[in-house]
């Protein structure tokens, strides 16, 4: 942390406001954490978050507060913020989306307590087609999260079947997502049906796991979302911070650490040293296909 609010304050242009404001009641954790942390990470995060559209999830009292997604910058947005305008079809009107493509903006959003960061699985130079593939394992209690880490590596083994490498993070909640970055050229359509039909085979192996909507809140089941692959969805940005009780970050993992006994809240603002290795750091030297069943 800063020695003082005075050598914070010169780390950026942002005009810092509310440093003692309790975030996190639970554990204590005030705004200046919360935004210390994200400089500290700003050099592992910066790369998913450029060029992409944003949308913050804002908790301005903290957790525990009333909290709401903003996908639109606020009034007051300043200069050095980049915007992104699309027009949408869903509300019949442009929206004016956050992109972070330097250290300002990130101080910036967090200094907005928006806890949590969440993507765009396309960039804005090609807004219309994903460059990334998501796997979203999302249990039901009581499941045990034990279970959740086995259905991922059979995910894992479905894909690796496929010529496919997948990249693993906690998704700071209950369950865990698996990325593939893509080569361009695909629709969103042919990536949602390639993961849903990921879904149905496994699906059919394991008891516990469903591959459809109505059946994803089913207690003691585990949901193989494919439908988060589709044009306006987001996933939560790597090392973003979660509103939890616990503080905790969606962390990339290397496969060979998600094992039996882990659980999300082992990862948290306190926990996770910037300074160890990035499991991720190469994922976009590694786009793929995901074969000629979708494309």
């Amino acid at each position: 942390m800063p020695k003082n609010r005075e050598s914070f304050q010169d780390l950026s242009k942002v005009r810092l406001t509310n440093l003692n404001k309790i975030l996190y009641p639970a554990e204590g954790i005030t705004k200046e954490e919360v935004i210390t942390y994200y400089i500290r990470n700003a050099p592992r995060m910066l790369p998913f978050l450029h060029n992409r559209p944003l949308t913050m999830h804002r908790f301005p009292e903290g957790f525990g507060g009333e909290d709401f997604f903003e996908k639109d910058a606020p009034r007051g947005t300043p200069d050095y913020v980049e915007i992104f305008a699309r027009w949408s079809e869903t509300t019949q009107r442009e929206v004016h989306f956050i992109v972070c493509n330097n250290l300002d903006t990130l101080i910036w959003i967090a200094n907005l307590a928006s806890l949590e960061i969440h993507i765009a699985l396309s960039t804005t130079s090609a807004f219309e087609t994903p460059d990334i593939l998501l796997v979203d394992i999302d249990p039901e209690p009581p499941i045990p999260f034990d279970e959740v880490i086995d259905v991922a590596h059979v995910v894992r083994e479905h894909l690796e079947n496929e010529g496919i490498h997948p990249y693993v993070k906690t998704s700071g909640k209950k369950g865990l997502h698996i990325v593939v970055p893509l080569i361009s050229g695909y629709r969103f359509g042919e990536v949602r049906e390639f993961v849903h039909s990921i879904g149905r085979s496994i699906s059919r192996e394991i008891p516990h796991v469903v591959s459809e909507f109505p059946q994803s809140q089913d207690p003691g089941t585990i949901f193989i979302d494919y439908l988060q692959n589709a044009h306006g969805k987001t996933m939560v940005a790597p090392y973003s911070m979660r509103g939890s009780p616990e503080a905790t970050v969606s962390t990339p993992l290397h496969w060979g650490d998600l094992v039996h006994g882990v659980r999300p809240e082992d990862f948290n603002i306190r926990t996770l040293n910037p300074a160890h290795e990035d499991p991720w750091r190469d994922i976009f030297e590694n786009r793929q296909s995901i074969g000629k069943s979708a494309k």
